[in-house]
């Protein structure tokens, strides 16, 4: 092979008084002869255009008349054209680059030093890899004369955000796995997932949440999901949000996954964006579920000697977790984005929780508070798929669910709904039926209504619900779980069939 490239190198540098070689003393990363072999090959063979289109576009030659000749030979065989050095000739006679080759005469001599057809990919692979270099650089170059002008209107944090942003999209470019793939492969992906959940405990495709009834339902945290968790203030969001990232980090075991690639077995790497709590506020909340001392008694210190052991284990057994928490206030979804891509680099990332959707900031200014959400739920859906984890984000609901007899959030309470209910693959609802009754009590005069009242209490007492009112992937219902306010924890509900037989599970 090397001798075929050497052969038809030299007729096409020396049938000829100029060529790109000659032309170009440029030092940034080319290869003209790649160039000349891979067009030389396309035009005495079409199809070798279908092998390589995934990985190169015209913009990736580095010489200009090669770029204009493979666009015009792409456009002719997209429309199922032939393109040769005979049909591309009508087209390309008046080119001036072309001329300075030797016109026409250039399109035949590329053909007729055409390598074989199955070296095409790896040229087309080379060309692309010398195009990336060349913006790497023209990358580099714009950071650094960027950063040497101090602008009032450009914050260095601001340009950190747009470089990341700028290497991510160049990364993510020439992918070639991408497109259709046979119906084979799918259904081979799909029964690898059902192996993974047939091989897991509790048979989940997903990561799980700690919470059995709500796995059950959704079959765990699916990657590339965004799941919307929704309620009026008092509720526990919040809470739930945190109990179910602290159980999927404290379950965190990493190894050899059935791909064949290292990452979480079980559990995950969990970040958590707290937009309205400080890391220390949250941290105290974490620790008093885990170490079962009230909160409010953590805040003021008010702990036997007893709890505040216990409250020192936990903190120490979770010093290992791979819990990270940001709370700077009112990120810009971009900021957002770039620092969730940090942290996978760095660390790994296998859940991302946002507290909550509606403090976040779009990108751009925008007076349309629908278009702004709009762009936020987007933006989130686009870090799932992009980091392949799944999302939850946190959402307040509207007013009018107080107005209702019935209590129950549905779709139409979501603030801005629309887009949030569009772009989420899983909208779910935390309902406490016990809170709006607590607000319901009689006057100790009123002994009936006050008898009544105990009973309907001590029946929701500790009880919550989460109403999934859509799922794309399953069915919608409702799961029932335990809720331990002074703890701020959600766990499972013990069902009257499993009182004394398993106990809490």
């Amino acid at each position: 092979m090397n001798e075929i490239a050497t052969l038809s190198t030299t007729a096409l540098s020396t049938t000829g008084a100029t060529t790109p070689e000659t032309r170009s003393a440029d030092p940034m990363p080319h290869s003209i002869e790649a160039e000349q072999q891979l067009l030389g090959a396309i035009l005495t063979n079409n199809d070798i255009y279908d092998r390589v289109a995934a990985i190169i576009t015209s913009a990736h030659f580095y010489e200009p008349v090669h770029a204009r000749i493979y666009e015009v030979a792409a456009a002719r065989i997209a429309k199922n054209n032939l393109a040769s050095p005979v049909t591309l000739k009508a087209f390309l006679e008046d080119d001036e680059g072309l001329k300075e080759l030797g016109g026409p005469a250039y399109l035949a001599r590329l053909a007729g030093a055409a390598i074989s057809a199955y070296a095409a990919r790896d040229y087309a692979q080379m060309i692309y890899d010398m195009a990336i270099r060349r913006e790497l650089i023209g990358l580099g170059n714009n950071i650094s004369s960027k950063a040497a002008k101090v602008d009032v209107a450009s914050e260095p944090r601001e340009q950190i955000v747009e470089a990341e942003q700028a290497l991510y999209k160049l990364s993510e470019q020439g992918k070639t796995d991408s497109g259709f793939v046979s119906f084979l492969k799918a259904v081979t992906e799909a029964v690898q997932t059902a192996n993974a959940a047939y091989q897991r405990d509790g048979g989940l495709a997903g990561i799980s949440t700690g919470l059995s009834d709500l796995d059950k339902k959704l079959g765990g945290l699916h990657p590339s999901d965004l799941l919307i968790l929704a309620g009026r203030p008092s509720m526990g969001k919040t809470s739930l949000a945190t109990n179910i990232a602290f159980n999927v980090a404290k379950a965190y075991k990493r190894g050899t996954r059935p791909d064949g690639s290292e990452g979480a077995v079980q559990g995950g790497v969990v970040g958590f964006y707290s937009l309205e709590m400080s890391a220390e506020q949250l941290a105290a909340r974490i620790l008093s579920e885990a170490a079962e001392v009230p909160s409010e008694q953590i805040r003021r210190g008010d702990m036997t000697e007893t709890e505040f052991r216990r409250f020192v284990e936990a903190a120490k057994s979770l010093e290992s977790c791979p819990l990270f928490i940001d709370d700077t206030p009112a990120l810009p979804i971009s900021q957002l984005a770039a620092r969730a891509r940090r942290l996978k680099r760095t660390h790994g990332l296998d859940l991302l929780v946002i507290d909550y959707l509606q403090l976040c900031r779009a990108a751009g200014k925008s007076e349309n508070r629908v278009n702004e959400i709009s762009e936020i739920t987007m933006g989130m859906k686009a870090i799932a798929k992009e980091l392949n984890i799944p999302v939850i984000a946190l959402s307040q609901l509207s007013r009018q669910v107080e107005n209702r007899e019935d209590k129950r959030p549905q779709l139409s309470d979501l603030r801005e709904s629309g887009s949030i209910e569009q772009d989420a693959d899983v909208v779910m609802f935390v309902f406490r039926e016990e809170y709006y009754k607590e607000r319901e009590k009689p006057g100790d005069h009123e002994l009936e209504k006050m008898a009544a009242w105990q009973d309907e209490m001590e029946r929701l007492h500790a009880k919550a619900e989460l109403i999934i009112g859509k799922q794309r992937h399953g069915p919608i219902g409702t799961v029932d779980l335990s809720f331990e306010g002074r703890f701020t924890k959600f766990g499972n509900l013990v069902k009257a069939w499993q009182q004394g037989a398993e106990g809490d599970f």
